[in-house]
């Protein structure tokens, strides 16, 4: 798995401020991870510095401060952990994965109408792609 996309637990919680703000300073970072998180100044410009460094971030100089914003969306981020997911405790298994989810939570009725109509497009597309 790209390192880009693999975040542990501080740097998903990192992510969630820069995502939600749209960039932010090292100061405003580490006060939005309070009081959950109390982590020195340093440890949050490091972890920036390091996420940066992966691809995970960019930064613009505003005077002569550090304003970091996300390099990688969401949905990356998302997609790239459940297929690691998937692969490392279903052996890549789809059906396995969503029966466990499906077994491990309460699910509304508008929920599993969604599920369907993602099914149903996605055997849409499946059947489009082998059309051609």
């Amino acid at each position: 798995m790209s390192k880009k996309h693999r975040l542990a637990d501080l740097q998903m919680a990192i992510m969630q401020v820069l995502w939600e703000k749209g960039e932010a300073t090292v100061a405003q970072v580490r006060e939005s991870l309070l009081p959950s998180r109390e982590l020195a100044y340093t440890t949050v410009g490091t972890m920036l510095t390091k996420m940066e460094q992966k691809g995970q971030l960019t930064h613009r100089v505003d005077a002569r401060v550090n304003v970091y914003k996300p390099a990688i969306k969401p949905d990356q981020v998302k997609r790239r952990m459940l297929t690691d997911l998937a692969d490392r405790l279903f052996a890549g298994d789809v059906t396995d994965l969503v029966c466990c989810l499906l077994d491990g939570v309460d699910v509304s009725s508008d929920d599993l109408a969604e599920l369907k109509k993602l099914i149903r497009r996605k055997e849409q597309e499946l059947g489009d792609a082998s059309k051609k």
